[in-house]
């Protein structure tokens, strides 16, 4: 008998297409099993309430055992969307001193997924944050009436002292980015944002921990489910010493007010910062509770920058505190020795080129230079050294060195702080003005602004603190930090390890005395503190948009160093006006713990003038 073909055929079709289809519920019955949520969430919903309990923050102290940051509660109140069943919305609203347009506009931006990326039904919803203690017990015995509700107890920061905003940083409720880089979060969570607070979130979160209640029948709370066997308990933060010492924090601001500008002040032994100001600064106790958002957004619209760091974001002409780094380069490349002399008519004038000086000796070597703070000798000085072809070959190759030399003491490239935004600076290089000016059509006279520190040469407050501790500790430092110490964890290595420049140890002796000789009789004078030997080094750089800027550095005492600190005040003019007092103070205030009597005039006068603001350039 025939075999039918065509009968056999469709046999096959038919079985494949059973098969198909019976694939196609395999694999429907696996994502609605396996992959899909959303039908375990219902389940556990309906007899489970998962409670995430957040972990007690880790708390900051000061160098000397202060409190300064410490953890307030918070009461966020939130709903299982699919558990909210009719209420009075009225008594609601009266309840938590809203207005029913309110809420009505919070439901429907929890909803929003463009808002609300992560909503679901089954899951928490956060729809107040942050309630105030009176409302947090006024719904809190009338929680009963509103099915679907729960009240979640968070941790808020709060603040000792009014300073320090800018070292501290805030909390802050965590982006969808945040949520995605990292699993640890959930919508509605903070994180640190700024400062410290950032820099070690990791550290001072914590962990979270997880209650399980479990509901009746109409969803109601029961208790605990299985006697809390199931419970995760949250674990805290670890608590951080800062290097800062928040009582010089709090007098360094004060001697700034009314100003702009930097102030930072470092232990050079240990790279320890003790404090770190930028001016104007903010209360930060400004960015908690509910109206955090409206007090950010006033910060982000001032026109003083507040939240904008000076100290460690502030790229300025470092002016004249540089030219310890010339005095030191021109030694080690044998340019210059200690007796070396170089004449000031008046400046530095070659061919038509003069850049003008002030009225003192001449010819002078390299201390007395750096005492009078003499423009022409650092000009002579790195005219020599770029120009001498024998040498370098070329002015090209000649300013790489110079550079390297710099980058070593370090400029031009962030210093590794441990806090968030710290800027390079800018350093030249010798391809920058090869573009500018063309390959080999330049000299040390078309740059020589930088051997003052001006022209391209930028600089943030924190370098030059740093270059003051470098000096003060004769020839090396330590990357500076603000956290002394970590709860139970050893702190990175790199914030322990010395950094030598390529500066031999021997010529770091030599420009300490020439900056010693600028307190005793030179530009420094008012640097002086009775009792302590004091070395500085003023600088007024030149500001194209406005007057000039007041900067110093310097340290004390000088034969065993405590503190290096350097301070920049926008449009202060001379260095001595502003740069060299505050510095003086803040370096007194810390060492004597008072002011002597015969400089509380000084102190006075600081904390009492303020500045006009004419567009300085950061």
């Amino acid at each position: 008998m025939r075999k039918d073909y065509k009968l056999e055929k469709r046999k096959y079709v038919i079985g494949g297409f059973i098969l198909l289809i019976a694939l196609i519920y395999v694999g429907r019955l696996f994502d609605l099993q396996i992959n899909d949520e959303r039908y375990k969430k219902s389940a556990d919903t309906n007899a489970f309430l998962r409670k995430t309990v957040y972990p007690s923050r880790g708390l900051m102290y000061d160098r000397d055992g202060r409190l300064v940051v410490y953890n307030q509660p918070a009461y966020d109140v939130m709903l299982i969307p699919r558990d909210v069943q009719p209420f009075d919305t009225l008594d609601f609203c009266n309840t938590l001193n809203i207005t029913p347009d309110q809420l009505r506009k919070r439901f429907a931006d929890m909803r929003d997924k463009r808002l609300n990326p992560g909503y679901s039904s089954y899951t928490p919803q956060r729809l107040l944050a942050q309630l105030s203690t009176e409302d947090y017990g006024r719904l809190q015995e009338k929680l009963y009436r509103f099915p679907g509700f729960y009240i979640q107890k968070r941790i808020l920061r709060q603040y000792n002292y009014a300073a320090a905003a800018n070292v501290l940083g805030n909390l802050r409720e965590v982006s969808q980015t945040d949520i995605d880089n990292d699993p640890y979060y959930s919508p509605g969570d903070y994180c640190g944002d700024l400062g410290v607070e950032r820099s070690y979130e990791e550290y001072l979160r914590g962990i979270k921990g997880v209650e399980i209640l479990i509901r009746d029948s109409r969803g109601r709370i029961q208790g605990r489910y299985d006697g809390g066997a199931h419970d995760i308990a949250p674990v805290s933060g670890r608590d951080l010493t800062l290097s800062i010492d928040i009582e010089l924090q709090e007098y360094a601001e004060r001697l700034m007010a009314g100003k702009r500008g930097a102030v930072v002040a470092i232990e050079p032994e240990t790279g320890e910062i003790l404090c770190l100001v930028s001016s104007p600064t903010y209360d930060p106790r400004l960015l908690v509770g509910r109206h955090r958002g409206e007090s950010y957004k006033d910060l982000v619209n001032d026109p003083s920058l507040p939240l904008f760091d000076r100290a460690l974001g502030g790229a300025y002409p470092p002016g004249s505190t540089f030219k310890p780094t010339q005095g030191l380069i021109l030694l080690q490349e044998g340019i210059i020795t200690t007796a070396t002399t170089y004449p000031c008519h008046g400046g530095y004038v070659n061919g038509g080129l003069r850049v003008g000086c002030h009225a003192h000796g001449s010819p002078l070597p390299l201390k007395p230079a750096l005492q009078t703070s003499c423009n022409a000798f650092f000009c002579w000085g790195f005219k020599a050294m770029i120009d001498r072809r024998g040498k370098y070959g070329n002015p090209a190759n000649a300013f790489e060195i110079w550079k390297k030399h710099l980058v070593s003491m370090g400029y031009g490239y962030a210093l590794g702080v441990d806090l968030p935004h710290e800027s390079r600076g800018f350093l030249p290089n010798a391809k920058f003005y090869n573009k500018f000016y063309g390959e080999g059509h330049w000299s040390a006279n078309t740059v020589i602004s930088v051997a003052i520190g001006q022209g391209e040469i930028l600089a943030t407050p924190l370098q030059i603190a740093n270059l003051a501790a470098t000096i003060a500790n004769r020839g090396w430092f330590i990357t500076p930090h603000a956290v002394k110490a970590i709860q139970d964890t050893v702190m990175p290595p790199k914030y322990s390890e010395h950094r030598r420049p390529t500066i031999d140890l021997k010529w770091y002796p030599e420009v300490a005395e020439g900056m010693r000789m600028a307190v005793t009789g030179g530009t420094c004078r008012r640097a002086a503190i009775p009792g302590i030997d004091v070395a500085g080094k003023t600088g007024t750089a030149q500001n194209p948009h406005g007057r000039d800027h007041s900067a110093f550095m310097g340290f004390a005492p000088y034969d065993n160093p405590k503190i290096a600190v350097a301070v920049y005040v926008e449009n202060g003019g001379f260095g001595a006006v502003y740069g060299v007092p505050i510095g003086s103070l803040v370096m007194e205030k810390y060492l004597c713990d008072s002011i002597h009597p015969s400089r509380q005039y000084m102190e006075d006068q600081m904390i009492s003038t303020s500045l006009p603001y004419s567009n300085a350039k950061r």
